[in-house]
């Protein structure tokens, strides 16, 4: 059992949209990534996910609105809800999602991760 420094590990990678494993609880995944940039519009068939907001400001597309996440504010995306992140500017954030998630849900594409990193 070991604390985990969030800024520490944040420090290790610089690559966008390439999720990291930092913990694991009760069969999930707690994740961070940095990312830039819009994302794909995809959804999760059986999976919630919640984003985290460390740093900047995050855009969550949905098809009827747009959520805006700024530090210290979370969304959760109920599974089968279409949405699109979108980043202006780099944005660190914290997921927590089943185990089982694919990044990019059931819209497979060049920024689909299928082997994720520990660190």
């Amino acid at each position: 059992m070991e604390k985990v420094i969030i800024n520490e590990k944040l420090a290790l990678f610089s690559e966008h949209w390439k999720p990291k494993i930092v913990g694991e609880l009760n069969e999930q995944y707690v994740k961070l990534a940095k990312i830039k940039g819009e994302f794909v519009w995809h959804k999760h068939e059986k999976e919630d996910e919640m984003f985290y907001v460390l740093s900047g400001e995050l855009k969550i597309e949905l098809r009827d609105k747009v959520l805006t996440l700024n530090p210290n504010e979370f969304a959760i995306i109920p599974k089968g809800v279409e949405h699109r992140p979108v980043a202006i500017d780099e944005v660190s954030i914290m997921i927590i999602e089943p185990m089982s998630t694919l990044n990019t849900g059931d819209a497979e594409s060049e920024l689909t991760v299928k082997e994720l990193d520990r660190i």
